[in-house]
C-alpha cells in the first residue's frame, strides 16, 4: 500500500466525504423516519429520539434498543442484544484498521470506529491507498444529522398523524430489514437458508410461548439474543467460511 499523498489535504478529503455522504444521508433519513415511529411506540420524546440516533449509528441495533425499552427490559438485556446485533462492526473496524496509516493517532482510530456504518465502511474501504480519516468524517457529517433528524421527525409524525397512518408507516421499517437480508441472500445460498431458518425458529419460539409458561416468561429481547447466538454458532460450525473465500471477499 502506498504512503499517503501529502498534496491532498484534509479539507479536500473532507469535501469528497461530504459529497459521497449526500446519497447515504438521504437514504438514512427515509429509514430513520420509520425508525422514529418505533421510537414513538417505545415512549421516546422527539429530543430523546434525536439524541439516540445522534449517538448510535446502527439501525438494527437502535431498533432492538427501542424494542427492549418498550418491553421495560433490564439494562443488561439491552446491552447484550445491542452488542450481539452490532457485532459485525467489530469485523468492519478490524478490516478498516488495515486501511489506515500505521502512524494514525489513537484519537482518529477511535473516531473512525465510532462513525462506522455499513455504508460508511463501504465507501471508506474502497478508497485508494491509505484512508484519510477526514474522508469518513465528511461522509458522516452529512449522513448523521439526516439520521438523527429523520428519527425525530418520525416521532413527531407518530404523535400527530392518525393511528392508521402511523401503523401504515411503521410497515416501512420492515423494508429496511428486507434491504439488509435480500442482497446477501441472493449471493449466498448459505445465508438464504439461515434467513429462512431464522424466520422458522422465531415463529416456533413465539408459538410455543403461548403454550409454555417457561418460554412465555422469556422477554422478546432475550429470545432474540438466544436465537442470534444459537443460529450464528450453528452456522459457523456447520458451514465455516474457508480462508480462500475470506481472502476473495476482501
Amino acid at each position: 500500500m502506498k504512503t499517503p499523498n501529502t498534496s491532498i489535504n484534509n479539507i479536500t478529503q473532507l469535501k469528497e466525504g461530504i459529497r459521497d455522504g449526500i446519497p447515504i444521508g438521504m437514504g438514512y433519513f427515509a429509514v430513520a423516519f420509520s425508525l422514529g415511529i418505533a421510537a414513538k411506540k417505545a415512549g421516546l420524546s422527539p429530543f430523546q429520539g434525536f439524541l439516540t440516533s445522534a449517538l448510535i449509528n446502527a439501525s438494527a441495533g437502535e431498533y432492538a434498543g427501542f424494542t427492549v425499552i418498550a418491553a421495560n427490559a433490564p439494562y443488561l438485556e439491552m446491552v447484550l442484544i445491542t452488542l450481539i446485533i452490532n457485532a459485525r462492526y467489530f469485523l468492519m473496524s478490524c478490516a478498516l484498521s488495515q486501511k489506515i496509516n500505521p502512524d494514525t493517532p489513537l484519537l482518529h482510530r477511535l473516531l473512525l470506529g465510532h462513525v462506522i456504518t455499513d455504508e460508511i465502511f463501504g465507501i471508506s474501504i474502497s478508497r485508494p491507498d491509505y484512508l484519510n480519516p477526514f474522508y469518513s468524517y465528511g461522509a458522516i457529517i452529512f449522513a448523521s444529522p439526516c439520521w438523527a433528524t429523520g428519527t425525530m421527525l418520525g416521532i413527531i409524525a407518530g404523535s400527530l398523524l392518525p393511528g392508521r397512518i402511523v401503523s401504515a408507516l411503521s410497515v416501512a421499517l420492515y423494508g429496511m430489514f428486507l434491504a439488509v437480508i435480500i442482497p446477501p441472500s441472493r449471493k449466498s445460498k448459505t445465508i438464504a437458508v439461515l434467513v429462512v431458518v431464522s424466520f422458522m425458529l422465531s415463529f416456533l419460539l413465539n408459538y410455543f410461548a403461548s403454550v409454555s409458561s417457561i418460554i412465555e416468561n422469556i422477554s422478546d429481547g432475550t429470545k432474540t439474543i438466544i436465537l442470534t447466538v444459537v443460529i450464528s454458532t450453528a452456522a459457523a460450525i456447520i458451514k465455516p467460511v474457508k480462508q480462500e473465500e475470506d481472502q476473495n471477499d476482501a
